[in-house]
């Protein structure tokens, strides 16, 4: 077991929402972020953002989010810098990491940016501690910790819930 003082500070929960899947071709439709330091909330911030592609009607129904909510947000490029300096020296915790790391990823070099970080999947996390259960998507996360969330699959809901599923471990 790792001890309180060895685990990390400095914590950003993070979560996006995106027109699909690919990285590569998909772009991100919204973005949330909760900040931690000491163990003590510093910040919780989200943004639409616009895509500069239609959201397939799957994923609006998925998530709440249409292209008439995000046909006046910002674009990636417009917020980069802000997203930028809310995830500076801060591990980066998401859950299914790669997938919201590589959308970031992806976005900063679209707008001749760089962007690296010390990365915890709490999908891999929730494996290791409970290798006991099949299932650790967010919702059986949730449902095993009685964790709940005011609005799921939109990104600063999801995120909040991964910093509650993180004080829970602290506690335990």
């Amino acid at each position: 077991m790792v001890a309180a003082e060895n685990l990390p500070q400095d914590l950003v929960f993070v979560d996006l929402e995106t027109t699909g899947g690919s990285a590569a071709y998909d772009r991100i439709t919204e973005v949330g972020i909760v900040r931690v330091t000491n163990g003590e909330l510093i910040e919780e911030w989200s943004s639409l953002v616009n895509p500069e592609r239609p959201i397939p009607a799957y994923i609006e129904a998925f998530t709440g989010i249409s292209n008439q909510m995000v046909a006046g947000a910002p674009r990636f490029a417009e917020i980069a810098a802000v997203v930028r300096q809310k995830l500076q020296g801060a591990v980066f915790v998401a859950h299914n990491a790669r997938f919201d790391y590589s959308f970031l990823r992806s976005e900063f070099l679209k707008s001749d940016r760089n962007f690296s970080a010390q990365i915890l999947c709490t999908v891999k996390l929730s494996r290791r501690l409970f290798p006991e259960y099949a299932r650790h998507n967010l919702d059986a996360v949730m449902e095993r910790n009685g964790l709940t969330c005011g609005a799921r699959h939109r990104a600063l809901g999801d995120a909040k819930v991964l910093h509650d599923f993180w004080r829970k471990l602290r506690r335990e």
